[in-house]
């Protein structure tokens, strides 16, 4: 399976709160475009924090359009022909291979002080290019994922999920004591558990395990809603929601609107189950 290019999985989530509706009332496009224009974002090869309204208009069209596809960055003409002299490429490309961590303002700061290249000589984009195209390039970070404030409760089953993680107990496995995490999709319409499951950790592959369960037991549903946590912001979890046509939408982390149903869940299991169960441990242990 092919990945879906990282730059249109960042597009995507500063298109969050428009393409995650199901259609936008008249007048109200051009309000949300602002918005998301005014908010900062930490954007993939770049050390600027925001972007125009224009270009956030031409994503939401292009993926109107084209869906996903029309997200990823056209080729440029010039594509594999750096403007870089020879020189200055292979000290750019060094700097990276000595250190695969260095953003690219680092590496253009690192030739600057070498007295490699004039200051404000060297192009951060063009950097960044010949870094792509040379199959280095490392991104900064992720966007600074738009929230969805809207209070609502989904009219239909399979509608909305939302995603959580609960500490669990101690377990012993293979002789050590180990913490778990219970991580549950929960469905908002119907208070159905799509699934929930203890793991030994709340990574991006223990998260996508239990929403793996889940789509094969109860379907795919239309949006998925989850905290910003870092699990939640792996590119894999948004490269399976692009391709599964699910709508991924960051909340504020520990914001309580939204996910009350299925803290009530992980509440009920942790005073009822949990409890139970450490009861029956002490007294076969006594």
């Amino acid at each position: 399976m092919n990945q879906i290019d990282p730059l249109a999985l960042f597009r995507l989530s500063v298109l969050g709160p428009m393409v995650s509706r199901e259609r936008l009332a008249r007048g109200e496009l051009q309000p949300l475009i602002r918005e998301l224009s005014a908010r900062e974002y930490a954007i993939p090869g770049t050390q600027r924090r925001h972007i125009g309204e224009k270009t956030i208009e031409a994503w939401y069209y292009a993926w109107r359009r084209d869906g996903i596809a029309g997200l990823v960055p056209k080729a440029r003409l010039d594509r594999g022909q750096s403007r870089i002299a020879v020189p200055i490429q292979q000290a750019v490309m060094a700097a990276k291979r000595d250190n695969p961590r260095r953003s690219v303002r680092q590496i253009v700061r690192l030739l600057e002080a070498a007295g490699t290249v004039p200051s404000e000589s060297l192009s951060r984009s063009a950097v960044h290019r010949l870094l792509q195209h040379s199959g280095l390039s490392r991104l900064a970070g992720s966007a600074s994922l738009p929230e969805e404030k809207r209070s609502f409760a989904a009219e239909f089953a399979g509608s909305v999920w939302y995603g959580d993680v609960m500490h669990g107990p101690r377990v012993r496995v293979k002789g050590q004591l180990r913490k778990t995490y219970l991580v549950s999709l929960i469905d908002d319409a119907s208070r159905l558990v799509a699934h929930s499951a203890f793991c030994l950790g709340e990574t991006a592959l223990d998260v996508e395990g239990v929403l793996k369960q889940a789509l094969l037991k109860r379907g795919v549903p239309i949006k998925l809603v989850v905290d910003n946590g870092a699990a939640y912001r792996a590119n894999t979890l948004q490269g399976i929601c692009a391709r599964l046509g699910i709508h991924l939408i960051f909340c504020r982390p520990y914001a309580p609107e939204g996910k009350g149903k299925l803290e009530r869940w992980h509440r009920t299991l942790r005073d009822q189950l949990l409890q139970r169960a450490r009861r029956a441990a002490h007294h076969g242990s006594g």
